[in-house]
């Protein structure tokens, strides 16, 4: 006779637990590995190229006794705020004062 002890055969739910629970098992694996693996291509790849500005005037001529608070640039333009509440438009490529606006308060 057999004397080996008979296992009760596992029931439906528990097979399909027991398999789903590997299957996700095996994706967490797998997503880790390829997380890994672009964060190595990311840190040993090319850097990024430096972006160059716009080219700023060399010098600005500003009106007498007025100081440069802010500045900005625009296409063909750059201006220039003073402490004068004044806003001074100068043409890029020549340095010539176009405009000027007084900021009222």
């Amino acid at each position: 006779m057999n004397d080996a002890p008979l296992e009760p055969e596992e029931p439906a739910n528990l097979k399909f637990l027991r398999r789903l629970v590997t299957i996700l098992t095996g994706t967490m694996i797998v997503g880790v590995v390829v997380i890994i693996g672009l964060l190595v291509m990311r840190i040993n790849g090319k850097p990024a190229p430096v972006a160059t500005g716009p080219e700023l005037p060399a010098s600005i001529t500003l009106p007498e006794g007025a100081q440069a608070t802010a500045f900005t640039m625009g296409k063909g333009w750059y201006a220039v705020v003073t402490d004068g509440d004044a806003i001074l438009i100068y043409d890029a490529d020549s340095g010539a004062l176009r405009q000027t606006i007084q900021v009222e308060r």
